[in-house]
C-alpha cells in the first residue's frame, strides 16, 4: 500500500528534501573542487515532486541515452539512491578530472564516473545522515548507460510501491575556468519501511 500525500505533507518533504540537497551539494561541490583541483560553482538545487511519465523529458525523453550511477543504502535504513546525468554532462564531468580526445565510455570513462559518483552520493548520504542522526553507507556503485526510459524503471518501480511522485534533486556544476557545465539528477529511493524512518527521524509524520 502506497502513502497518500496530501498538499501539506507534499511541501513539508520538499522543504526536508531542499535542506538535504543544499547541504548535499555544497559537500558534493567541495569534495568534487577537491578531487580534480579546479574551482567548482553550483546552482541552488532543485527539488521536485513529479509523476513518473514526467520525469523521462527531464532527460531530453525517454528514448535519450543517459548515464545512471546506482548505489545501495545500507543501515538504520535501507533502500538506495542513483545519480543520472545525459552524455554530455558525463562526459564533462570526467573531462574535469582527464580531458581526453575521444568522447565514449571507454574503460577509464566508466571508471572515472563510478569514482566521482561515489564521492558526490557519498556527500549527499553524509548530509543525511547529519540531519537524521541515522547511521548509513552506501555500497560500492554500479553504472548502466541505456536510455532514460529504461535507466527510470528502477526508481519508478520503487516509488510506485509509495507513492504516485517520484522525489527528485537537480543539480548544476560549472567549473569556472573552462565553463564545463554537469547537469545531474539524484534519485533517493528508501525501502517502504525506511520511508517511515527517514520522514519520522526528521519529524514529519504521515
Amino acid at each position: 500500500m502506497g502513502f497518500e500525500f496530501d498538499n501539506m505533507n507534499n511541501t513539508i518533504i520538499l522543504d526536508v528534501l531542499r535542506e538535504i540537497g543544499n547541504i548535499g551539494a555544497g559537500n558534493a561541490a567541495t569534495s568534487l573542487a577537491k578531487m580534480i583541483d579546479k574551482k567548482i560553482d553550483m546552482k541552488v538545487p532543485v527539488v521536485k515532486l513529479l509523476d513518473f511519465d514526467q520525469v523521462p523529458e527531464l532527460l531530453g525523453g525517454p528514448e535519450n541515452v543517459v548515464c545512471g550511477i546506482f548505489f545501495k543504502i545500507e543501515g538504520d535504513m535501507t533502500g538506495s539512491i542513483m545519480f543520472v546525468l545525459d552524455q554530455k554532462s558525463a562526459f564533462n564531468l570526467v573531462d574535469l578530472l582527464m580531458p581526453r580526445e575521444n568522447a565514449d565510455f571507454d574503460e577509464f570513462t566508466v571508471s572515472a564516473l563510478k569514482e566521482i559518483g561515489n564521492i558526490l552520493a557519498g556527500s549527499y548520504i553524509s548530509s543525511l545522515s547529519g540531519l537524521t542522526n541515522l547511521k548509513i553507507k552506501i555500497s560500492i556503485p554500479a553504472l548502466s548507460i541505456d536510455m532514460a526510459g529504461a535507466i527510470l524503471s528502477v526508481p519508478a518501480i520503487h516509488f510506485g510501491q509509495l507513492s504516485d511522485n517520484v522525489m527528485i534533486i537537480q543539480n548544476e556544476f560549472i567549473e569556472v575556468l573552462e565553463a564545463k557545465s554537469v547537469d545531474g539528477y539524484f534519485f533517493l529511493i528508501p525501502d517502504l519501511d525506511s520511508y517511515e524512518i527517514l520522514l519520522g527521524s526528521l519529524g514529519v509524520t504521515l
